[in-house]
């Protein structure tokens, strides 16, 4: 057990603690801010969408740019005192107490003590990249993560697949849908088996299985994809698939249960396993979200802890 910090503790307790000021978690803080809970939200403002210059597919606000999007939010709460928001904080420890949980949260250590009835964890997930060299300086700009928010844009040219992960092949038959020139690059992963590979070719769907020497293209537009051997292959840009990791380790003491992919089982209304810790967004199953649908389940999740602190039945 992490020891909790001494010398400065708040006045206790708030109702609601929400780690994390993504979507999930800045939707939660309007709803349950609505329900006069006493809110505090700590976001370490290290969102998994930084390099993404658009969103898209959050309605009225198709296009905007996530950082946009959470700024127009944090005003939106500004107008509700019972909610308060510290960004560019972080949580070093979070642990059970009786009646509830205590966190130690500062900048960059620990400073201070804060204690709530109750815990919604929408903290996100920490994006990992294949190994590539110099992806990142298209990341976000003409290669993208997620085909339904940005394939739009995408569509008819000829686009490459970068990805290391045993579902590959499928994410590959996704993408075909807006593009009848599609290359499947496994930087020399063995994850694409002969009968996907036939499928795929069969599709029209390349697959080039030589380790990726490096990404061409000028000012983060990808124009061509240079395999080991010196094969270029030319491109217009397109996907990556990235591997997520739950950011779960300031956690003391407790271990809510996790899918096999390592993010936070549920029940259909957002609770976890342990006792007044809630769960939205990105890090709980199934995973990454699009913002709209992450937005929707804080939501949710704020209706139901309302009725849970009153101890209602709701259909949520």
């Amino acid at each position: 057990m992490t020891p909790p910090v001494t010398g400065v503790t708040e006045r206790a307790p708030y109702d609601v603690l929400i780690v994390g000021g993504g979507p999930a978690g800045l939707s939660a803080a309007l709803n349950l801010g609505r329900a006069l809970a006493r809110v505090l939200v700590v976001d370490a403002d290290r969102p998994r969408n930084a390099a993404t210059l658009r969103s898209h597919g959050f309605l009225t606000r198709d296009g905007i740019p996530p950082q946009e999007l959470r700024r127009l939010a944090r005003d939106e709460l500004a107008a509700y005192p019972n909610v308060e928001v510290r960004s560019r904080t972080r949580v070093a420890a979070l642990r059970m107490t009786i009646g509830g949980f205590a966190a130690d949260i500062g900048r960059r250590e620990a400073e201070a003590t804060v204690t709530a009835r109750t815990v919604l964890l929408a903290t996100g997930l920490r994006e990992t990249l294949p190994d590539v060299p110099n992806l990142r300086g298209y990341y976000g700009m003409s290669l993208f993560s997620c085909a339904a928010c940005d394939a739009w844009e995408l569509q008819g040219r000829r686009l490459a697949l970068i990805g290391e992960t045993a579902d590959i092949a499928d994410r590959a038959r996704l993408i075909g849908r807006w593009t009848e020139s599609l290359t499947v690059f496994t930087h020399g992963a063995d994850v694409v088996t002969a009968a996907e590979e036939a499928e795929l070719v069969a599709a029209g769907i390349a697959v080039r299985r030589e380790p990726i020497a490096e990404l061409v293209g000028d000012r983060g537009q990808l124009e061509a994809i240079r395999l080991a051997d010196g094969t270029a292959v030319a491109v217009d840009g397109g996907f990556v698939r990235p591997e997520w990791q739950s950011t779960l380790s300031f956690l003391d003491g407790m271990t809510p249960a996790l899918d096999e992919s390592g993010h936070l089982r549920t029940d259909r209304s957002g609770r976890t396993d342990v006792p007044g810790l809630y769960a939205a967004g990105d890090a709980a199953a199934p995973g990454p979200q699009q913002l709209i649908v992450a937005a929707g389940a804080g939501a949710r999740v704020a209706a139901v802890m309302v009725h849970d602190s009153i101890g209602v039945a709701t259909a949520h």
